[in-house]
């Protein structure tokens, strides 16, 4: 309904915005109302992510506001190239939140929150246009009645539809009143898109739209993204919760959990209350379920016995990189493949930026940048496949592949390899200290794992064997003939040589089929 021009404050020297009524309409009461009632309400926020009003005034029977003017592009605009990367996601969620929470406490609903009146600048995100915003009295149990906002009637008639249809609550479509809970179902269908890259609802018709938004429930976010946090996947369907009752209450504690969410705390397991809680009888409630994981494993065992046991299918593909990006580390591991076979990580540069990991879903031909993981080296996963490890700026992390922060275990200076055993051990090489150390998944200080004999120089590439008992590395000497490729039991320390003879070169050994050295097969079966 506004008109907006660039415009020079000529007494402090500086850009603004200024929105004037346009003459057409300006002699219609209730626009008139309108453009006077976003004035208010924009002049009692102060928030970094709310756009500032300077000024307001009239000139010759124009009204118009002076506002701050912001250099950068819509949210809307940002999302036809696509969806945003998850820390980006997170990051303009946590801030749009925190505007709304704003707004909210001091008795105002936006109403019309949507891609087109967020925009993205280089200080982060600002909520504009609160044309369609209701100010009402804050909810606060003592207030001084004279400093609240007030209002001569309802502004918007009952059953009447006020808003941007694609972004409505289910409230308003019904035409009943609308409250800060409404913007939280808007702010959930924002972050939905920010994510998917799609729109939570949409319709060939109207009618069709309106019907989704009352009856159905969008896909979840994890379904589009796979590396979604599964808590980022709760927050979202919570705010879309068709009855406002369901919903979160209050935008504080949204924000509260987004930053959770940013933290890395969304892959955390059971808290201690959880734990302290457990009935008192748990040690024979394990020993029950003990005896009867026992009796069917024997029968499972008895029938597999005599099943036929099919061909193993042998896959094959190829991984075709984006243009512009190569794959870094071809020296050192840069590749790993999850142990069930369904995702894949990489190591990969674009242009002139740090490599980073990429996670691919086997299932899916694109592949998706990791945040958090720049400069990373030797990818490897956890034996659940739910974690990735590496190395980076002198430290050993893990992040999960649904998303999350990187979690720092550990020092690793230079390291050289790396493997994940069952039991939470991660064994890894590194340089400065020669021998082999091991951490636990949970993180803490890398203790050695194994012991040079004489004429070694250093241990590297580590790889648990199966049944998690021995550990397979490589050991370089001081000369060609006391190179090594051994095995350590973890249990009692003991060492067995492979091989004798030379300097091994970096090693990735093949589960249970045998070795590889800079991908060809090498030596004997292990």
């Amino acid at each position: 309904m506004g008109e907006v021009y660039r415009a020079r404050d000529t007494r402090l020297e500086r850009i603004v915005a200024v929105k004037i009524l346009p003459d057409h309409l300006s002699d219609r009461a209730e626009l008139r109302e309108r453009f006077e009632r976003e004035a208010r309400t924009v002049a009692s926020l102060n928030h970094p992510h709310i756009c500032t009003l300077y000024d307001i005034g009239q000139q010759d029977g124009t009204d118009f506001l002076v506002m701050e003017y912001l250099e950068g592009e819509t949210l809307a605009e940002r999302l036809k190239k696509g969806p945003l990367p998850l820390d980006q996601v997170l990051r303009y969620a946590i801030e749009i939140s925190d505007a709304l929470d704003k707004a909210h406490r001091k008795g105002i609903t936006h109403r019309d929150l949507k891609p087109g009146n967020i925009m993205l600048t280089k200080s982060g995100t600002k909520l504009l246009d609160f044309g369609l915003a209701k100010l009402r009295g804050p909810q606060v149990a003592v207030a001084n009645l004279s400093a609240l906002p007030t209002e001569g009637s309802n502004l918007t008639a009952q059953g009447t539809i006020l808003g941007t249809l694609q972004y409505m609550a289910p409230e308003q479509l019904e035409g009943k009143e609308a409250d800060a809970r409404t913007d939280i179902f808007a702010f959930g269908l924002v972050v939905y898109e920010m994510a998917t890259g799609k729109k939570a609802f949409e319709g060939k018709s109207q009618a069709s739209l309106i019907a989704k938004i009352l009856e159905t429930d969008p896909p979840p976010i994890s379904s589009l993204q796979p590396m979604t946090p599964p808590a980022l996947d709760r927050v979202v369907k919570r705010c879309l919760a068709k009855d406002p009752d369901d919903r979160w209450q209050g935008a504080r504690d949204l924000s509260a959990e987004l930053k959770w969410i940013a933290e890395g705390s969304s892959q955390a397991g059971l808290s201690m209350a959880s734990i302290t809680q457990a009935p008192r009888d748990w040690p024979k409630m394990v020993l029950w379920s003990a005896a009867v994981l026992a009796a069917c494993a024997v029968v499972g065992l008895t029938v597999w016995r005599f099943r036929p046991v099919p061909p193993r299918p042998v896959t094959r593909f190829t991984i075709s990189l984006p243009a512009g990006q190569r794959l870094v580390g071809l020296d050192t591991p840069a590749i790993a493949l999850s142990p069930d076979g369904t995702r894949l990580a990489y190591i990969a540069a674009q242009g002139n930026a740090l490599p980073q990991l990429y996670l691919r879903v086997m299932a899916s031909p694109d592949a998706r940048p990791i945040p958090g993981t720049d400069g990373a080296t030797d990818p490897f996963f956890s034996p659940d496949g739910q974690w990735l490890g590496f190395f980076t700026g002198g430290k050993l992390k893990k992040v999960s592949v649904s998303g999350g922060a990187a979690v720092t275990l550990g020092d690793a200076v230079n390291p050289q390899g790396a493997s994940w055993g069952s039991q939470g051990m991660i064994a890894f090489g590194s340089e400065p200290a020669a021998v082999l150390l091991h951490v636990s998944d949970a993180g803490g200080t890398p203790q050695a794992l194994t012991h040079l004999d004489k004429g070694e120089t250093d241990h590297d590439w580590p790889e648990f064997l199966p049944g998690d008992k021995t550990v397979l590395f490589a050991a370089s000497g001081d000369d060609r003939a006391n190179g090594q490729v051994a095995i350590q039991s973890l249990a009692t320390g003991t060492r067995r040589n492979l091989m004798q003879g030379g300097n091994p070169p970096p090693l990735r050994p093949l589960r249970a089929v045998g070795l590889c050295a800079r991908g060809k097969p090498h030596g004997r079966a292990v």
